[in-house]
């Protein structure tokens, strides 16, 4: 694989505020790393502030135990078998007594209480003086309720030991309780620029990431224009990645993982819409493909093909006129499809139906093993049109 990124260059990272999204953001950092990227420096919301200090203290291991590990009463203070059951709204495991009292008691405190949040703060950041001191700059963005404004923090300069009080504030979820810090009053960044991209430009950044997440707030980078001469990146999901408040260390997990692979897929300009695919060959080379390997082709036709089998179908155009263009509708592909589209199309498809493991960084020849080693595994794959 050809790395597509140019390592020479120092990046800015922009990590978007999503809550319980943000284990996507480390799976992605992991693969950054690994190619050698150069972060220079980050600008972070909410969970994105709280990632972005781990990125700037270059502590990886920390941050992959802490979402391996993440749970509800982690976050808030709260008992994770009632939200696990409430989730799936297993009321007849809940005393009655129990979740009424539990939800009056949230209500009265204005929100959940975020005491353990607070404490895992405290207990990465320390003193701060990690980030203080490090190379890679650190930005948040907050909302001051105090000061009714929008403020972008610089955290290495600011007082010693306030490191922590900057990083909650930028993460004062709406559903959490708010309390003062420093003497005032702040609320989650996100929901008046969950997407800072101004920050990194208007410190010159040319060379920016930023890692989606599409969480809860307004997307800034949508109203700002960029600069000629600064090239904006984006390492973004295709999938859903669950709920804002889903401190689940399974769906952690999953982000995780997506997030690496989806780095993967930028960092080496990948293909696949599902699958990972280095598929670095222009278009004749996979309709020649397609054509001589039309056994794969046999679990898309019903009418078309005889008793007798694929071979008897004189010529293309039964399939560039027929077969393809039914295709390009069943795989969505894009308007001006071509036959390279068509191809990976076609084996992403059968690799789904077959339940071809989805993670790794496959060739199309070792995809195609693995397609033809599920086939032999079953009877018959049913055709699709």
């Amino acid at each position: 694989m050809e790395l597509k990124l140019d390592l020479d260059k120092e990046y800015g990272l922009v990590l978007e505020g999503g809550g319980a999204k943000g284990a996507y953001q480390i799976g992605a950092w992991k693969a950054l790393k690994e190619a050698g990227v150069k972060i220079k420096g980050i600008v972070g919301v909410s969970v994105g502030a709280l990632n972005g200090a781990l990125i700037c203290m270059d502590d990886l291991e920390r941050a992959e135990e802490i979402w391996k590990n993440i749970d509800y009463s982690k976050v808030m203070a709260v008992n994770d078998d009632t939200i696990k059951a409430l989730k799936k709204k297993d009321f007849k495991s809940l005393g009655l007594a129990e979740l009424i009292n539990s939800g009056l008691q949230i209500v009265k405190e204005g929100g959940f209480d975020v005491t353990p949040l607070k404490n895992l703060i405290s207990e990465v950041v320390g003193d701060g003086e990690r980030i203080r001191n490090s190379e890679r700059e650190l930005y948040t963005v907050t909302y001051s309720v105090s000061d009714r404004k929008e403020l972008t923090v610089d955290v290495r300069a600011g007082e010693r030991g306030s490191v922590k009080d900057m990083l909650l504030a930028s993460a004062n979820f709406l559903a959490f309780k708010n309390e003062k810090l420093g003497g005032k009053k702040y609320m989650d960044g996100g929901g008046f620029n969950n997407v800072p991209i101004n920050v990194l430009l208007d410190h010159e950044y040319k060379d920016i990431i930023v890692i989606r997440i599409y969480g809860w707030g307004f997307d800034k980078e949508r109203v700002v224009k960029i600069p000629d001469g600064v090239n904006v990146s984006h390492i973004a999901p295709r999938q859903d990645l669950g709920g804002i408040l889903e401190f689940d260390k399974t769906l952690a997990r999953k982000n995780m993982t997506l997030g690496y692979y989806d780095a993967q897929r930028f960092l080496y300009g990948l293909c696949g819409k599902v699958y990972y695919i280095d598929a670095p060959n222009l278009e004749p080379y996979y309709f020649d493909r397609m054509m001589s390997e039309l056994e794969l082709l046999k679990y898309y036709i019903k009418d078309i093909v005889t008793e007798e089998g694929m071979e008897t179908l004189a010529g293309y155009r039964i399939f560039t006129e027929k077969l393809f263009p039914k295709l390009a509708e069943e795989f969505k592909l894009k308007t001006d499809w071509d036959y390279k589209d068509m191809y990976l199309g076609l084996l992403e498809d059968l690799a789904k139906r077959l339940k071809v493991k989805r993670f790794g960084i496959y060739t199309v020849e070792s995809l195609l093993l693995e397609i033809r080693k599920k086939i032999k595994m079953q009877e018959e794959v049913k055709p699709l049109i």
